[in-house]
């Protein structure tokens, strides 16, 4: 039986969402920027012996003022927080949009992976991997470093929020020891 999970990818402007979302579904490089809209893929992946339809949402970019749409909440089972390695503003603005997506839907935590992306960029580097970690540790979330040019984690990213996912739908019920009375 397939698992249909609907996933968010969210971060500032010029991050690589478009991009890294092409090289997941498509496996190809865009070389040229256009501002994104929105935009809609699906790809079908096989995790863990399970087959999974993944619908991705690619959104338009976020600042501090944007407004999360209802498509961005609505069904959505797990976000991509997506930074450049190469913008610590970008770094800086995924605390603004994890905090919007939380209170608009009124939880303390939802399936996350936080991808720091760019990670081939290194040498304009403005956010360091040590940095990224901690984040991920205050979000209690995977992180990632990648690079969509040299498909690097790509793949893993998504896999990585798929696994959260499923770790919140299907929890492991814990082995209950067995009681023997002589």
């Amino acid at each position: 039986m397939v698992k249909a999970r609907k996933i968010a990818v969210v971060g500032s402007r010029s991050v690589g969402k478009s991009s890294m979302t092409v090289r997941f579904v498509e496996d190809h490089f865009v070389e040229s920027y256009y501002p994104t809209i929105e935009n809609q893929f699906s790809k079908v992946i096989s995790y863990k012996n399970q087959d999974y339809a993944i619908e991705i949402l690619d959104t338009a970019g976020q600042d501090e003022f944007s407004i999360m749409n209802e498509k961005h909440l609505v069904g959505i089972h797990g976000y991509l927080l997506v930074y450049s390695v190469t913008s610590r503003q970008s770094f800086e603005l995924v605390d603004v949009i994890r905090d919007k997506i939380l209170n608009s839907i009124g939880a303390d935590s939802m399936p996350m992976v936080l991808v720091g992306n760019k990670c081939d960029l290194n040498f304009q580097r403005q956010v360091e991997t040590n940095e990224g970690e901690a984040l991920a540790r205050k979000y209690n979330c995977a992180f990632l470093e990648t690079s969509v040019r040299d498909n690097i984690n790509i793949s893993k990213s998504f896999e990585a929020l798929v696994d959260s996912i499923e770790k919140i739908q299907n929890p492991e019920v814990p082995k209950q020891d067995k009681c023997v009375i002589v």
